[in-house]
């Protein structure tokens, strides 16, 4: 006979979201300032001409530049005070993760629960605010050398342009910082991947039409673009598969005896995921090798054979030299991010702190190093992983063209924001029946009292 929660999980469906009125303001909450940051993007910085910045951006697309813009949601190619996006919180967040792990107070912060948090998101903050102020202050000086075919980039450059650019970039990166955390706090989903989501998935429409663009033409067979669809279909069934796989490991815990009565004896287990790094190793790796590209773009003297020069040719889209770098970066970023958010020494303590063993595994360093092995297997898989969904993307970028938001990158954030706001959805949604239920149960449980 089933269980009262499997009957209130098979029961569950989005039929219930009619009566759920707490869950419903949260999702018009979340539209709603995704609705915000969407108009922000297209709020242009005073002073720069949109037109010599969508020429410069066509020109260097395939650089750091076009990967930035893609993850900004097109507001770095209009220039607009959105044009920062959320990348330099991203990076702080990042920074302040690996800091955790090499500062001994700031690790015992994150051992200290709520309050520890608070003060390393304080922390953070702090980092984003100096981060978007060197990059906006970059961006304005850079903003003054961009010359087009109608002109320059800036109509009347100097001190006060600077001045006024970073701020209005810094404070659009504020905004965002502050967006995110209202969405995680009274929406659905994480505040900070919704925006990114938002900005690669409004850029989609435009980026199939340039697909269908190129097979109108004749630059793509039709054969090849259905083939593409499918392949892109194929890949975000992968991506959903993998990022659900996990190795459980069981754990039990010993019954022990409190005056009469016994307590525990309870058989878990303690989920890993195959891919513990989600999508940070394709964005480190594609920013580190897409640097040297950019910059040589961006050289005054193009033509001339410097080794920088030699450097972003040898570097370039589908050069056999890219390939083997990307999948290295890839798999070592996959490996050190995974050993940085998780900690097999730490696991295998709180266990032993609890009572809890894996069957056959001696507790403390025995369980870390079988926790250490399992884990360096699943990366092992999570990295190749990784590196198929990437590599593939790549190929037909390079050499057929095809825009930067069917990358393996933009893939695996849509695909993984999707499956955890609809995770998110869904524990709101079981949360209200569960409420149901016990209140039906209450009301069920009344009646006249006999003597």
């Amino acid at each position: 006979m089933a269980s009262a929660t499997d009957q209130l999980g098979n029961s569950l469906n989005f039929g219930v979201l009619a009566k759920a009125t707490e869950l419903k303001n949260r999702i018009w909450f979340t539209l709603g300032a995704l609705i915000v940051y969407r108009i922000g993007t297209y709020v242009p910085v005073p002073g720069v001409d949109a037109a010599v910045m969508g020429e410069m951006l066509r020109q260097h697309g395939g650089g750091i530049l076009g990967m930035f813009d893609m993850f900004t949601g097109g507001a770095l190619g209009r220039m607009t005070v959105l044009a920062l996006n959320i990348m330099p919180y991203i990076s702080a967040s990042i920074i302040v993760q690996l800091m955790t792990a090499a500062i001994p107070s700031w690790e015992a912060l994150k051992k200290e629960g709520e309050s520890g948090r608070k003060k390393l998101n304080q922390y953070t903050r702090y980092l984003t605010l100096v981060i978007a102020i060197v990059q906006a202050y970059s961006i304005a000086v850079g903003l003054e050398a961009i010359r087009g075919a109608g002109g320059p980039a800036v109509s009347d450059p100097g001190m006060f342009f600077r001045i006024s650019s970073t701020i209005t970039l810094v404070g659009g990166t504020m905004f965002l910082m502050w967006l995110g955390e209202q969405i995680t706090a009274r929406g659905v989903g994480n505040g900070i991947s919704l925006i990114i989501f938002a900005g690669i998935v409004a850029n989609l429409p435009s980026a199939l039409i340039s697909t269908l663009e190129l097979g109108r033409t004749g630059a793509l067979s039709t054969f090849f673009i259905i083939f593409f669809l499918l392949a892109a279909l194929g890949t975000i069934a992968l991506v959903v598969f993998m990022e659900r796989a996990q190795r459980r490991i069981p754990v039990q815990y010993p019954k022990r005896q409190v005056g009469n009565r016994m307590f525990g004896g309870e058989n878990t287990h303690l989920p890993l995921k195959l891919n513990t790094s989600g999508v940070i190793p394709p964005i480190f790796a594609s920013s580190l090798l897409l640097l040297p590209a950019t910059v040589a773009g961006f050289s005054a003297d193009r033509t001339a054979d410097t080794w920088l020069q030699t450097m972003a040719n040898m570097l370039a889209h589908g050069q056999p030299l890219y390939m083997a770098l990307y999948v290295a970066l890839i798999v070592f970023f996959a490996f050190f991010y995974t050993a940085v958010v998780f900690n097999p020494t730490e696991t295998a303590d709180n266990l032993k702190k609890y009572g809890g063993f894996v069957p056959g595994i001696r507790p403390g360093q025995q369980t870390a190093d079988y926790l250490d092995r399992v884990l360096t297997r699943l990366t092992v898989v999570g990295a190749a992983y990784l590196c198929v969904v990437c590599i593939i993307p790549e190929i037909l970028i390079s050499n057929y063209g095809v825009p930067f938001y069917f990358g393996g990158t933009s893939l695996l954030i849509i695909v993984t924001v999707t499956m955890d706001t609809v995770a998110q959805v869904q524990s709101h949604l079981f949360a209200h029946q569960y409420e149901g239920l016990i209140k039906k149960a209450r009301l069920g449980g009344r009646g006249p009292r006999t003597r």
